[in-house]
């Protein structure tokens, strides 16, 4: 466990601006059912409608009631463990695009397959993100996305969220695979200071079901938030813990994450919201100290604002995933990730893959026992001698040092008979490779059948409808 460099004292100090905030002016809770509900568990009424003010015993209350762990199941009978001393589990993200073969296009549903696909070949990823369909109706891609990602993954799934409506269809699709927590949700506070109603519909139609649940704030340096990291970080951590209230009054005990590491900052110049600068790291890395103040898992993603697997994406991403996994965040995002979270390119998961192992490698440091400062080995050696034939190298080489599968370790000859080939190009090939692959189903034929009817009979009731509302993380 790397705990971060942040000092206790600068969390406190956090921990209070955020107290001091949810106290006065309090928060917006667009959703006046669960107003009334958060009135009756103890909070305030603030100076305007659907303001809340939250009292500090009852926010810590519910920090207490939330689980220190969270248990993200797969369906292979295993799954990550999230905790503030755990190692961190990695996920895909989400996106609106495509980024494939020199293309950038909208994202359907043959590219979701083809990315769960992919995605559940690589084993340094850990769960499968949804992503928007642009060949579906508006506000029907979490029922269609998760039927799809069931079919191509077994790994553990995060839907996006778009409807009321989708999300009580999701828990009844959750219950058509069993129910361990095989799939999460999640959504990200509207600020400053605001819960929006889609938001807290989100999470009272999930309520219930014991579905472990990501409470996103969303802060933008400058815009949404105080320029400066602490005061960012305290708004958005406000959002998050009024979050947390709001699902513990909902579902008490309810597996929650606290996620600080969306929060972004603004580039002055070009009036973009950033996610690969160093402050985004910095604000992942006061997300988990935060986190662990709390003793609940945390979490953060990993973006580039790079269109496409270039060099700026390997060196905005690296840097990502060593910070973030170095500062002890329990959940990282952002696999496959380009253009500031809008783009998926099956090439830079590929590519995310190796730099995820790089970074787990170097995160979890190095040990000092008796085998591995191996005197009795260097005595036997002895000077000027050889270690590459001796047991101890042949025990421990395979876990003491890291191998790469992509990035290039032969010689230059061997490259330019291949035709020197660049990263993106090799990472491409390699994304091509596992999506043909061959595999055998990832559901049995009745199941996904039965999915494929709740998702139908969603769909026609959709169309009726005339739909909803528009989208959610």
């Amino acid at each position: 466990m790397n705990i971060t460099r942040l000092s206790d004292d600068k969390i406190e100090r956090i921990h209070r601006a955020s107290i001091s905030l949810l106290d006065n002016p309090g928060v917006r809770i667009e959703h006046e059912g669960i107003c009334e509900r958060l009135r009756r568990a103890g909070c305030l009424p603030g100076a305007a409608s659907n303001v809340i003010r939250f009292p500090e015993p009852l926010v810590m209350e519910c920090v207490r009631r939330a689980p220190r762990e969270v248990w993200l199941a797969d369906r292979r009978g295993s799954g990550c463990r999230l905790a503030a001393d755990a190692p961190a589990a990695v996920w895909s993200a989400p996106g609106m695009h495509l980024w494939r073969h020199g293309e950038h296009r909208l994202f359907t549903s043959q590219d979701l397959a083809d990315a769960a696909r992919l995605l559940d070949q690589l084993p340094d990823v850990d769960g499968v993100f949804g992503l928007a369909l642009s060949d579906y109706p508006p506000g029907t891609g979490d029922v269609v996305g998760l039927r799809i990602m069931a079919e191509n993954t077994t790994k553990h799934i995060r839907v996006l969220c778009f409807t009321p409506r989708g999300a009580e269809i999701l828990c009844r699709m959750r219950d058509t695979l069993g129910p361990t927590p095989w799939f999460s949700v999640g959504f990200t506070a509207h600020g400053p200071l605001r819960w929006t109603r889609l938001a807290l519909e989100i999470f009272e139609k999930t309520a219930g079901h014991g579905i472990p649940v990501s409470i996103n704030g969303e802060p933008m340096a400058g815009v949404s938030a105080p320029v400066t990291l602490a005061g960012c970080a305290a708004v958005g951590n406000a959002e998050i813990l009024a979050g947390l209230v709001v699902n513990q009054t909902l579902e008490p005990g309810r597996p929650c994450i606290h996620n600080l590491g969306l929060a972004h900052v603004f580039d002055m110049r070009s009036a973009i919201a950033i996610t690969g600068a160093p402050e985004n790291h910095l604000l992942a890395e006061i997300g988990a100290g935060l986190a662990r103040f709390y003793h609940l898992p945390s979490a953060s993603w990993v973006s580039t604002e790079s269109m496409s697997c270039d060099e700026q994406a390997a060196a905005e991403k690296a840097a990502g995933f060593f910070t973030h996994l170095r500062a002890g965040v329990s959940l990282v995002w952002g696999v496959g990730q380009l253009e500031s979270e809008l783009t998926f390119s099956p090439a830079q998961a590929v590519i995310d893959q190796e730099l995820v192992r790089a970074a787990r490698h170097f995160a979890r440091g190095i040990r000092a026992n008796t085998d591995d400062l191996a005197l009795d080995v260097v005595r036997e050696v002895g000077i000027a001698g050889d270690f590459l034939g001796h047991e101890h190298t042949f025990t421990h080489f395979r876990s003491e040092l890291y191998e790469p599968d992509l990035l290039w370790r032969r010689r230059r000859a061997e490259w330019i008979t291949m035709g020197s080939p660049s990263l993106a190009r090799r990472a491409e090939e390699r994304a091509d490779e596992l999506i043909a692959r061959p595999r055998l189903p990832c559901v049995d034929e009745s199941v996904s059948r039965a999915l494929r009817d709740i998702e139908h009979e969603f769909l026609k009731v959709h169309a009726t409808a005339g739909g909803d509302a528009l989208n959610g993380r």
